[in-house]
């Protein structure tokens, strides 16, 4: 079986459920080629397990401050590149798309009748789950901006919902956490007022992961630029994770039972429904806003962990994709919840 796996690079929680995913199918003998959008080339890092990719500039939102910035967002995208890339790509000698809210290669496999699969978190929002903020363009987002044949939505809980666990690329750790160890990652952020913010809490050591960091110690806040097996590290051995509300770091940090907040990215109705969900599920602490006293507050807070414990989906999705006939999606939601 050949594959293209299209990945929405915007955000690199969609590249992990890729890197997850990819193990097991090139396990299985599947041949697949891999397409990424919405991130420049430059700022994509430790992409060697995906071969020689294709890379489209896509969609994406433009960010400033830790809001989407609605106006910048219009202005840079380039629709008319947009539909050349989707008429452009060939799909003739692939069985099947596969594609994790990716546009271009979702719009190529419907205009050419393609099998496709998608799998995302963004395919739960087509269920009926917790929503802040939404309204009918963030539905019509959902719905259309990477349609597929099949769906497969993620999220950390079913909802009563035919949704799956959350898909995490676990890396191999024997790490022992270190009390008042806290991983911060906060890019939609001014990392200056963040490593300002974080200054006057001495009695804590931050590890703080981000756009335009360089590798420093500034007393007790390391800063670090974006990279994979450190970051995976620090998550591992740390106590305390201080994140926006992007979906994957924090599945990653509910699968390792390590204290949460979250300050969702203001005006994103995905990020601020993933709050309202971390608090109905009372998984993680939420703010909308960051401060000095805010983050402390959160720390001295006792701690109350989690017991989640999530089986291995990407395995089981790539067993079900396999099969000559495969299940419901809602036998295959059911069968990973149990």
């Amino acid at each position: 079986m050949k594959i293209l796996y299209g990945v929405q690079a915007t955000g690199n929680g969609h590249i992990s459920r890729a890197r997850a995913m990819g193990k097991y199918l090139t396990k299985a003998g599947v041949q697949v080629d891999y397409l990424f959008s919405g991130r420049p080339a430059d700022q994509l890092f430790d992409m060697q397990q995906f071969g020689n990719y294709q890379l489209k500039r896509g969609l994406t939102f433009v960010t400033q401050n830790g809001k989407v910035n609605y106006w910048q967002s219009f202005w840079q995208a380039q629709i008319r590149t947009l539909q050349q890339d989707i008429k452009a790509l060939d799909l003739s000698s692939y069985d099947l798309v596969l594609t994790d809210f990716e546009p271009v290669t979702a719009q190529a496999a419907k205009q050419q009748n393609k099998a496709s699969f998608a799998i995302g978190h963004q395919y739960a929002f087509l269920h009926d789950i917790p929503m802040e903020h939404a309204n009918l363009m963030s539905k019509l987002v959902f719905k259309h901006f990477a349609p597929a044949q099949y769906q497969l939505g993620l999220h950390w809980h079913h909802f009563n919902q035919p949704i799956l666990p959350p898909i995490i690329d676990e890396a191999e750790h024997n790490a022992a956490v270190e009390a008042n160890k806290v991983l911060v990652y906060l890019p939609f952020e001014d990392q200056q007022q963040v490593i300002a913010m974080l200054t006057p809490l001495s009695q804590y050591r931050f590890y703080l992961y981000g756009p335009g960091l360089s590798k420093a110690k500034l007393g007790h806040i390391h800063t670090h630029p974006p990279a994979l097996q450190a970051f995976k590290a620090d998550l591992a051995s740390c106590s305390h994770v201080l994140s926006n509300a992007g979906f994957e770091l924090i599945s990653e940090a509910l699968q390792l039972q390590k204290q949460i907040m979250v300050k969702p990215l203001h005006g994103q109705m995905e990020q601020e429904s993933n709050a309202l969900a971390l608090q109905q599920l009372q998984l993680a602490s939420r703010s909308n806003s960051l401060s000095t006293k805010i983050v402390a507050n959160w720390l001295n807070t006792p701690a109350n962990l989690n017991t989640v414990q999530y089986p291995n989906v990407a395995s089981a999705i790539c067993d079900w994709l396999l099969q000559d006939t495969p299940d419901s999606i809602a036998a295959l939601s059911k069968s990973l919840w149990t």
